[in-house]
């Protein structure tokens, strides 16, 4: 069994900065491209940023310059470093990743329980 556990959410006023962590555990063969979506009350999910298992990274345009996406391969964990926070902002942050499990001959997303950040005067 695979879980992706997320960690640093929170409150934080504009201007401020956040770090979110995503560790995978459990039966893992590899892991491919790992990334986080986010979202806020009322909208779609919305894809965030990504990264692939070389390193290449991705971002949507409004956090392009404000937040950076990297990961730690031998501990199985994305980060997502987010300054600069704007209230738009605000919304549950999911981490996933393109996982293949020791039971299984292919990959597939998994997702982590998702994390609170709101950004709040």
């Amino acid at each position: 069994q695979v879980r992706l556990v997320e960690s640093g959410g929170g409150l934080v006023q504009p201007g401020g900065s956040l770090r979110l962590s995503c560790a995978a555990s459990g039966s893992i063969f590899s892991i491919g491209s790992m990334g986080w979506y986010r979202q806020a009350p009322g909208k779609e999910r919305e894809s965030v940023a990504g990264i692939t298992s070389g390193g290449s990274t991705s971002y949507t345009d409004s956090v392009k310059g404000r937040f950076t996406i990297s990961r730690d391969n031998a501990q199985n964990t994305v980060y997502l470093q987010m300054n600069s926070l704007k209230p738009e902002d605000t919304a549950v942050y999911y981490c996933y990743g393109d996982i293949q499990s020791r039971a299984s001959l292919y990959s597939r997303n998994y997702w982590g329980q998702g994390t609170q950040v709101t950004v709040s005067s």
